[in-house]
């Protein structure tokens, strides 16, 4: 159920951020943990961090181990986390500090804003795991009992209505929500789209090397425990796995590839509410539609009718019984992590300890945390950026994002290789991107969802069901262009080629990542290289097809796509010779628009460094500085960004779901490509970080 966004992603995913090529085992081994507790500021770590280097290490042979490889040996990764990086440790630093934040609120009882009682009350409903472990798994049965109530197909689309709703982020047996039209980016038509899966990625399912059979062996068992946990016998859950397994194979097979979702061509079917019903006749759409409370006048786009002939096929191939014991699976995984602690360790036993080598669950603040950034994100982000996000630091990051796009001016207007037609367009798109920095101009009204003191489950459901509805009511309704698809805490950016913007929320202009403290190179070389990934977004792979508008519309002439696509395929090449983990190598069509951001940004993160030197040369007359030349600390203040340690589970799993390199080659990958990097470490041709052919696309 959640919202259809072609949202090409940031510098890092702040969950599964871009991840590294091998499994490192630190030397220094993991001290004791100090006693956790809430923080009232956050630890200052410097925007470019000498003790993270690796001075032995020859920066023209491997630089990612000479910025990074103090980092790596002084990090090992928690053993709660299935990979650590200087991404993932601001974001514990912000979630430590929203633990204070929230931990104060759910005690107060008194003078309370409406939207600080509610994240304060989901907080305290979330850590009261005395409570939590009573109810067992009574949270499950009202949804037990409505899928046990099915007794024919035509039973099945009301109850599935009720279902998403109930669980958003599900896509149970199929997506379903709201999402601007490709064609037409002011329009909020319904989007129907893939989804049923438990397993993370529909080759998952489909590829026979050892490894890939063995996790399907383990998550059939792992789904056999689960309805044992429902109460079913070891024989009957054996039975219902294999059902489940047997169903979601099917639908996998019918799913398109990562890659193929990159082109939006292939995910725009705009269809009738006739049409629909057509392409899924053993499928009630208008009972369906009821339920959500849509009506059945509106403009659907399917983005798979391949996978929505599939879903028809096995409602007419499978009885009744296996389509609720799948819904029952699929209803108790969903749940398990707001039940008693014999589900959510099953649930953590194979989703993160087998599929991501993660040893230990994390703790509850961390969780409870998280889950109210997820479903109260922006009362939780008001609270935050009144702390911890000041004007100031707001108008920085805005003043290097205006410098960054006249670098993207002028670049655009420089090549060599696209015609004055389609540079005009580009000069369009380009002026027309909207920078949204820190947190949005209006907050979103939280009123209608009701969260109570002691219902933690409830308090989970209801806020999908908010949101669900929330998304829902856009169809058919004028779209608000000043919404965000980030919250305020979170240490990310993204670009959406449809609103045809640019998202900095406060959590990610924190340090390390942006430090007003620091000389200005290593910053621009950070959070520039940044602002410049997300900018070169509106012109990578995919959002190149995108207008000023935000539509789906060609306006490249044939030459200039070609020009375009010869030298993406220089990227392409360069990032598929990559080593992942064992023999997994990048795939690197999936990468693809993430490399192409990952060097344009970081090519214009250091013109408009120039520029601003040029404006200040007392400061750009320094010396060395931590034994750093300014240009060689501009490209240690971007490599630092991605110093991480990842585990050989995670590695496997995001060389299959991942669209971003790992951090290595997220680093050596650029600078192999760039002349300055090469004149600032004095590298000679023939060193590895020296390519033969150097790639460029912007």
């Amino acid at each position: 159920m959640r919202p259809f966004a072609f949202v090409l992603s940031s510098l890092a995913l702040s969950l599964s951020a871009a991840f590294s090529a091998q499994a490192q085992t630190p030397a220094a081994p993991a001290a004791a943990a100090p006693a956790e507790r809430p923080a009232t500021e956050f630890p200052y770590t410097p925007g470019l961090d000498p003790s993270a280097m690796d001075r032995t290490a020859d920066p023209c042979v491997d630089f990612y181990q000479y910025a990074c490889g103090g980092w790596k040996t002084h990090n090992p990764i928690p053993a709660d986390q299935a990979r650590w990086s200087v991404y993932g440790k601001l974001a514990q630093d912000n979630q430590r500090y929203l633990w204070g934040i929230l931990e104060s609120l759910a005690q107060q009882k008194e003078g309370r804003t409406s939207a600080q009682q509610k994240i304060g009350d989901y907080f305290g409903a979330c850590m009261d795991e005395k409570a939590i472990e009573a109810r067992g798994a009574e949270p499950l049965k009202p949804w037990l009992d409505q899928i046990a109530a099915i007794k024919t197909t035509r039973d099945l689309p009301a109850v599935l209505a009720r279902l998403q709703l109930a669980f958003r982020d599900s896509d149970l047996l199929f997506g379903f929500g709201s999402g601007q039209d490709f064609a037409d980016s002011t329009r909020v038509i319904a989007f129907a789209s893939g989804g049923g899966l438990g397993l993370p990625d529909r080759d998952s399912y489909l590829k026979t090397d050892d490894k890939s059979k063995d996790i399907r062996a383990k998550y059939v068992a792992h789904v056999a425990r689960t309805f044992e946990l429902l109460g079913e016998s070891k024989d009957a859950a054996a039975r219902d796995a294999a059902k489940v397994m047997e169903i979601e194979t099917a639908l996998a097979k019918a799913t398109l590839t990562r890659v193929e979702k990159r082109d939006p061509h292939k995910l725009d079917h705009k269809m009738s509410f006739a049409q629909v019903q057509a392409l899924t006749p053993n499928f009630d759409w208008k009972a369906y539609l009821a339920s959500m409370d849509v009506p059945r006048t509106v403009q659907f786009n399917v983005t798979e009718p391949a996978f929505f002939k599939e879903v028809s096929r096995q409602l007419k191939a499978n009885d009744v019984a296996a389509v609720k014991t799948y819904l029952r699976w699929h209803v108790a995984q969903l749940m398990s992590s707001s039940l008693s602690k014999n589900f959510d360790d099953e649930h953590f036993a194979f989703y993160s300890k087998t599929l991501r080598g993660i040893e230990q669950q994390r703790p509850r603040w961390k969780r409870c945390v998280g889950l109210v950034d997820n479903q109260l994100g922006e009362a939780l982000g008001q609270e935050f950026t009144s702390r911890a996000f000041s004007p100031e630091l707001k108008e920085k990051a805005l003043k290097m994002t205006r410098q960054i796009e006249v670098a993207m001016k002028d670049d655009i207007e420089s090549l060599d290789w696209m015609s004055p037609a389609t540079k005009k367009r580009a000069q369009e798109k380009l002026a027309a991107i909207v920078n949204k920095i820190g947190y949005p101009d209006k907050w979103r009204d939280y009123s209608a969802y009701d969260v109570q003191a002691r219902d933690f489950a409830g308090n989970v459901l209801r806020g999908n069901t908010f949101e669900a509805r929330r998304q829902l009511a856009k169809i058919g309704k004028p779209l608000d262009r000043s919404e965000w698809s980030m919250t305020p805490p979170t240490v990310n950016a993204y670009f959406d080629p449809q609103m045809n913007d640019i998202n900095f929320p406060a959590g990610v202009l924190q340090p390390p990542l942006f430090d007003p403290k620091m000389d200005d190179a290593p910053n621009y070389g950070n959070t520039g290289g940044t602002i410049g990934h997300e900018l070169t977004h509106a012109f990578d792979d995919e959002g190149r097809q995108f207008d000023a508008k935000g539509n789906l519309k060609d306006w490249w002439t044939k030459e200039d796509a070609k020009a375009f696509q010869e030298r993406a395929q220089c990227i392409v090449d360069q990032y598929a010779q990559y080593v992942v983990v064992d023999d997994i190598k990048i795939n690197s069509k999936l990468t693809l628009g993430e490399d192409v951001a990952d060097l344009g940004g970081l090519i214009l993160a250091w013109v408009a460094w120039k520029q601003e030197m040029a404006s200040m040369p007392q400061q750009a007359s320094q010396g060395l500085r931590d034994g750093l030349t300014p240009e060689q600390r501009f490209f240690v203040g971007n490599a630092q960004w991605a110093c991480e340690n990842d585990r050989p589970e995670n590695q496997r799993l995001h060389a299959m779901t991942d669209p971003h390199s790992p951090g290595k080659f997220r680093v050596n990958g650029l600078v192999v490509n760039m002349p300055q990097f090469q004149a600032a470490f004095q590298c000679k041709a023939g060193q590895p970080m020296v390519a033969a052919k150097a790639c460029r696309v912007w």
